[in-house]
């Protein structure tokens, strides 16, 4: 473990809800014979598996942790592909994982429920030549030791699992990783410890810094999703890491946290990212390591939907295989000629448009163009105003916000990163929490939504009413608590600011200072008529990621007003296609 000093609390036993039927601890080997079914429901599986259930491996400091394989019958040896995350390998059939999915709309049948939650199902895989590894990392569930929350430590104990996988002897020596969430997140800390035998990875959506992604996106102290992160996993034995304790204790930008990023210049392995623009959780992170990462094989996919839809869709999962055919197996399958980028345009409409191929992200053509705010008139405006105003609101009334309007003469898409740069004062406060969202604007000025799952039902219309975020995309959103708004010089420029977050720099009063907030990625098109709205509130414009979590509130008091033209050209860049 390094020198950091993290704080833990005491783990509790799996809850009954979150066992399946592979939860019980039974070492052992054993086939499940063509035609098994884990339950009623799920599919059967097509060949025979042999499961080597709660294998033993110990880590390089001695703890010992147990993993499930499933691999195909036969003596041909196979690569594997890990699945790492601490939900418990076994419960793939568990009453939690089959909440989820019906949360999202998905039929049970689409996996064995031999998967991980969020991982590679063992049916498909075993079927055409893959073994799948599930581990329960240190402190999971029967494993030893104390958990961590994506961490490097996560980084070092994989690299040891890859390791010992490469030299069991059903084992081809080479190993992949794929998954979503957690399960994308440990790849990038696995990847940049540089196993000998890893060959590739795929991360499906995953937060990369967790500081800036998950416990105070934008400085501010909002650990909602991360208490559920926190009570809702880790079940074990033994200590589980503290990260609410920790962001309260550590506020600022520090050893801690820089534990909790990954080392993106020693990721160098072929990698197939997946990203979407519309997980308020995942987006930012995944972008950005995507673009850190020092990979000179790295393919990118944007989707247009939630990423467990997209995971288990025959067509992604059948193009994955020809990725790790090619870098597992070894296959001359032509993988290279697939575009480097793949994005997505949004509608918002019904008229989504998708597999768009690039060399990059943004692609050739984007254009970053300043779009300026007038208090005057509250519209956006290609050219800066001369003339001085200023808006503003109390952050305690209704409404709690202001809003400027850009009409689109001509028909525009928006791919890229887009940007807020603005003026702004707090009167009779020394700090502002400020939200900033883009929406787009139907020709009646009506905002438009649209689902990102399946489930369209009455349910899934209230929870995503005023929250929920990652099931209903409503547009481009970010957040800046103005006292941190210090910027990383070596990593920062106007599309991507980056704030250092590690020093204070409070308002005095009458004090009018310039952020710069880096809203998520964007690929949006408007036609003739419609309107880009660009909203600045003291409240999450978006509300809880997740249904059921806490909402964060922000730290305001006063007013907060924008200054616009002359000497404060508060602006918008827009990341204008053919601009």
């Amino acid at each position: 473990m390094s020198d950091v000093q993290r704080i833990f609390t005491p783990s509790s036993p799996l809850p009954e809800g979150r066992t399946g039927l592979l939860t019980p601890y039974e070492p052992g080997t054993r086939t499940l014979p063509a035609g098994f079914r884990a339950g009623p429901g799920f599919a059967e599986l097509p060949v025979d598996v042999v499961l080597e259930k709660d294998a033993p491996v110990t880590l390089r400091d001695g703890t010992v942790i147990h993993v499930d394989v499933f691999r195909p019958a036969g003596a041909e040896k196979v690569p594997a592909i890990v699945a790492w995350s601490p939900y418990g390998k076994g419960q793939g059939t568990s009453d939690s994982v089959r909440g989820v999915f019906a949360m999202v709309g998905l039929d049970d049948g689409i996996v064995s429920g031999l998967e991980k939650f969020e991982g590679p199902d063992p049916a498909y895989w075993c079927a055409r030549g893959y073994a799948i590894c599930h581990p329960d990392p240190r402190g999971v569930v029967d494993s030893e030791g104390d958990s961590v929350l994506w961490d490097r430590q996560e980084g070092r104990d994989c690299h040891d699992v890859i390791e010992w996988l490469a030299e069991q002897p059903w084992c081809t020596g080479k190993v992949g990783m794929s998954g979503t969430s957690y399960l994308a997140v440990s790849q990038w800390f696995t990847a940049a410890e540089q196993p000998p035998h890893l060959a590739a990875i795929n991360p499906w959506e995953g937060v990369s810094d967790v500081y800036r992604d998950l416990v105070m996106r934008g400085g501010m102290p909002d650990t909602g999703f991360a208490g559920q992160l926190q009570h809702g996993s880790f079940f074990g034995r033994g200590r589980k890491e503290d990260v609410l304790a920790e962001a309260e204790a550590h506020p600022l930008m520090d050893a801690l946290w820089e534990e909790k990023i990954p080392d993106f210049s020693r990721i160098e392995v072929p990698a197939y990212v997946v990203a979407s623009y519309s997980n308020t959780l995942h987006t930012a992170g995944t972008f950005r390591a995507w673009h850190r990462m020092a990979s000179s094989q790295k393919w990118l996919r944007i989707h247009a939907s939630q990423e467990w839809p997209d995971y288990y869709a025959r067509e992604n999962v059948e193009d994955l295989r020809r990725f790790f055919d090619r870098f597992l197996r070894g296959e001359d399958n032509d993988w290279e000629s697939t575009p480097r980028v793949r994005y997505s345009v949004l509608d918002l409409e019904g008229g989504d448009r998708t597999g768009i191929p690039a060399e990059a992200f943004p692609p050739d053509g984007s254009a970053s163009t300043p779009f300026y705010l007038d208090a005057r008139t509250r519209r956006l405006t290609p050219e800066a105003p001369v003339e001085e105003a200023s808006a503003s609101y109390a952050v305690d009334a209704n409404p709690d916000q202001v809003s400027f309007l850009l009409p689109f003469e001509q028909d525009t898409e928006l791919v890229g990163h887009p940007s807020a740069h603005l003026f702004v004062e707090a009167d009779g406060a020394e700090d502002m929490d400020l939200f900033v969202l883009v929406q787009k604007l139907d020709a009646q000025g009506t905002p438009l939504a649209e689902f990102t799952v399946p489930n369209h039902s009455a349910i899934a219309q209230d929870v995503t009413e005023r929250g929920a975020s990652i099931l209903r995309y409503r547009g481009s959103d970010g957040r800046l608590r103005v006292s941190l708004r210090h910027e990383d010089d070596a990593l920062s420029n106007p599309e991507n600011p980056v704030h250092t977050f590690d020093r204070p720099q409070h308002l005095a009063a009458g004090e009018v200072v310039e952020v710069a907030i880096d809203l998520l990625p964007i690929g949006l098109s408007f036609r003739t008529g419609q309107q880009l709205r660009l909203v600045i509130s003291s409240r999450n414009l978006l509300g809880t990621m997740m249904p059921g979590i806490r909402e964060y509130v922000g730290a305001n008091q006063g007013r907060h007003v924008i200054h616009t033209g002359g000497d404060h050209p508060s602006h918008l860049l827009l990341p204008v296609m053919g601009g």
